[in-house]
């Protein structure tokens, strides 16, 4: 599928593994504003730069931005946090193993762009909203937000039409390299039931000219560093806040009742069914005989060093085992684009997995996030109900134009479900309170 220009499809990688035009291109060509500056240092600096990447900094991550359920004053981490330490990972990760740096790193802050208040929570809630409109999923909307809602720049198909937004107008690399799922809803290559895609129905246009000529199903090297990253960061600084917290207390992993409570949860949720449990114990019991394992957190500014370095010492470890294994299989080389597979190997994954776990059950599964999880999910339906009522009252300028402009029904829930996923927590439930009047 051609874009606005009319191009030709990529190739990807030219024999030395490098970046050749057609993924430098932009979906609306473009002058440089300042000779010398690269295609990839443009996108890094426009997602930077971006609304909706500030607006990250009040979308929960784990702990909702600004509760006090920690027993130690531990600043948990937001979406915005997040998305700069993977940023932080994938950049260094990438860099060394010849990708471009800024390139991957504008893939790490983008990857979360499109999630909406409450988490996955309210990913999930959203999801119930947009059921007969195309659903909903934070990927999918993190392309149609990087490519259609956030206002930077505006084109004209043809020279009568009205101006259209064609987003941060990114590189055709950096948004494959942005995208988890190159698929849209229900055409999962593996488990058609799967919840996970990676664009919406009316956004395919620019998806397959961000995706021309790549191999069906397959994501680009780029976005398999990005992924990892983003597993690595999330899983150790989830591990992380939970020893901050109080709520993670490493004496208790070395039960056996406790360790199969974790197993639980990471078979099915994080790993295959079918891993046998003595691998995830062994995984365990890797990390805990390394000298840098913390053995206990009192809060103290010791331990709140020894807690940071065992925080880095896992990063590394992830990303050094991925980076070692990559290079056996494809050489010294620069790897990009489709030129290879990132290779991670199973105990690396299998470690990773275990802390997801451990943050899981001793952070997420308590009694009050339960509670508060099922009060975020009445507050998004509630609020979804309350503006379908009202549109095109309690929606903001850019969207209530985009819904006095929709063609139909369908069209118009879906700039619903684009302002909603917009809000963050506070401003979800400051506007469920001026519409329905409860708390």
């Amino acid at each position: 599928m051609a874009g606005i220009t009319g191009t030709t499809p990529p190739h990807f990688a030219t024999p030395t593994g490098g970046y050749d035009d057609a993924a430098t291109e932009r979906w609306a060509p473009e002058p440089d504003k300042r000779p010398g500056r690269t295609a990839f240092q443009r996108d890094r600096a426009r997602v930077l730069h971006s609304a909706a990447l500030r607006r990250l900094a009040g979308k929960t991550q784990v702990v909702t931005p600004g509760s006090r359920s920690q027993e130690w004053d531990a600043s948990p981490r937001t979406r915005l946090t997040h998305s700069l330490e993977c940023a932080q990972v994938g950049r260094e990760l990438g860099a060394a193993l010849g990708c471009d740096p800024d390139l991957v790193e504008a893939a790490c802050l983008a990857h979360d762009m499109g999630h909406p208040p409450f988490g996955h929570n309210g990913e999930q809630a959203l999801n119930d909203f947009a059921a007969d409109c195309g659903g909903f999923e934070g990927n999918a909307q993190s392309l149609r937000l990087l490519t259609r809602i956030e206002p930077k720049r505006f084109v004209r198909f043809t020279e009568t039409s009205d101006p259209v937004s064609v987003g941060l107008n990114l590189t055709r690399a950096t948004l494959d390299a942005a995208t988890k799922y190159p698929w849209p809803r229900g055409a999962h290559p593996i488990r058609p039931d799967s919840l996970k895609f990676g664009v919406y129905e009316d956004d395919l246009p620019v998806f397959g000219w961000a995706r021309e000529g790549a191999p069906a199903d397959r994501t680009c090297f780029e976005a398999q560093v990005m992924d990892w990253s983003d597993d690595v960061a999330y899983s150790v600084h989830d591990f992380e806040d939970g020893l901050h917290a109080g709520h993670v207390v490493p004496a208790a992993l070395s039960s056996g009742t406790e360790r199969r409570g974790i197993w639980a949860v990471a078979i099915g949720r994080y790993v295959p069914r079918d891993t046998d449990p003595r691998e995830l114990s062994d995984a365990l019991d890797r990390l805990m005989a390394q000298e840098w394992w913390p053995r206990g957190y009192d809060g103290s500014a010791v331990a709140q060093s020894r807690l940071k370095d065992a925080t880095s010492q896992l990063i590394g470890r992830f990303c050094l085992a991925a980076e070692a294994a990559t290079r056996e299989a494809y050489g010294t080389g620069p790897l990009t684009r489709y030129a290879a597979e990132l290779v991670v190997p199973r105990t690396a994954r299998l470690e990773c997995a275990v802390l997801k776990a451990v943050a899981d059950r001793y952070v997420m599964q308590r009694a009050e996030q339960a509670a508060l999880r099922a009060d975020q999910r009445i507050v998004l339906a509630e609020l979804a109900e309350a503006l379908t009522a009202r549109a095109p009252e309690g929606l903001d300028p850019q969207f209530r134009a985009l819904f006095d402009a929709a063609a139909d029904d369908r069209a118009r829930k879906r700039v619903l479900v684009d302002q909603i996923a917009s809000f963050t927590d506070a401003a979800a439930r400051s506007l469920h309170t001026e519409l329905t009047g409860r708390t």
